[in-house]
């Protein structure tokens, strides 16, 4: 599962795509906040959320439209529905830090990628 946004998300969901050719049993599961999460994302970064989306197992929205407070409801529910956390942790604020804070919480094994 990963939550759809720009960086290791995205870096995330490609690696799954380019690896299921080896280990089909793996599935990309895309947690996303909105159903217009990449409304005003530069022409390149949209083209590649709408290929990683089509290419997608299963997608999940947590929220019909953006709303202060829908990507904090996406991280959680990535959390909830997960036994492991591996992310990409630049700094000790702000969402990823929070989503690794309520991972931890949570009981999750959480893996710190640098």
């Amino acid at each position: 599962m990963t939550g759809g946004a720009h960086g290791f998300d995205t870096a995330a969901a490609l690696t799954i795509l380019k690896i299921k050719d080896i280990f089909p049993q793996i599935k990309l599961i895309l947690v996303l906040p909105c159903k217009n999460q990449a409304r005003g994302w530069n022409k390149t970064d949209a083209e590649t959320y709408n290929t990683v989306l089509s290419q997608a197992d299963e997608i999940l929205y947590t929220s019909e439209r953006y709303y202060a407070g829908c990507m904090q409801k996406r991280n959680r529910c990535l959390v909830e529905n997960s036994g492991y956390c591996i992310c990409y942790l630049k700094k000790n604020s702000g969402g990823t830090k929070y989503t690794a804070d309520y991972a931890d919480k949570k009981g999750l094994k959480i893996t710190m990628l640098t």
